[in-house]
């Protein structure tokens, strides 16, 4: 248990350093530090900063993502993209510097080659995957793809807004953005 507990320690305090000095300048012997505990004690469960980087990025970024869009089902489309903004809004504060971390390295703004290629990827699925949930939702229109792309680009403003500026968003501010746009010219 007490290693489990120095692990997490290390990882919530490389969190912290990673966003306020970014992935090139946090150093392994400053997270140490701040732990309190030996730098061979971090390299007992890291064996690098990339690789710690890319734990944060790959298993807790993704992870959040992945739990938070599992947990609601898409029967009616506003509501759920309003659950997963709302959800976004109650992450724990060290959820919060993760994601933002993992903004940061999907705007190629920290990190390394290889998690740019990884969020690359990710970003050729983000209107596949956003085009499913919707065009269910969209009946005849003719405006589908201009509704779908409008749709993720008002969701990633209202994430960056949250997480990045900490700015709070009422669910009825969320619907009212959201509702513009899925039911505009019907």
């Amino acid at each position: 248990m007490v290693e489990q507990d120095l692990r997490q320690t290390i990882k919530m305090i490389a969190v912290d350093h990673f966003n306020t000095h970014g992935f090139h300048g946090t150093t392994i012997r400053n997270i140490a530090k701040e732990a309190g505990c030996s730098l061979p004690m971090v390299y007992y469960y890291y064996k690098s900063k990339r690789e710690l980087f890319h734990e944060i990025i790959r298993k807790d970024y993704f992870g959040i993502l992945d739990r938070e869009a599992q947990r609601l089902e898409p029967h009616d489309i506003l509501v759920f993209y309003t659950a997963f903004i709302h959800n976004i809004m109650h992450l724990s504060d060290f959820e919060k510097k993760i994601y933002r971390l993992g903004i940061k390295v999907y705007l190629s703004f920290d990190g390394d080659e290889e998690l740019h290629s990884l969020m690359d990827e990710w970003e050729a699925s983000i209107v596949p995957r956003h085009a499913k949930l919707i065009l269910p939702h969209l009946g005849e229109r003719e405006d589908k793809e201009v509704v779908v792309r409008t749709c993720i680009h008002v969701l990633e403003n209202m994430i960056e807004r949250i997480i990045v500026k900490h700015q709070v968003l009422t669910d009825l501010e969320v619907r009212e953005e959201l509702a513009f746009v899925l039911q505009s010219r019907r």
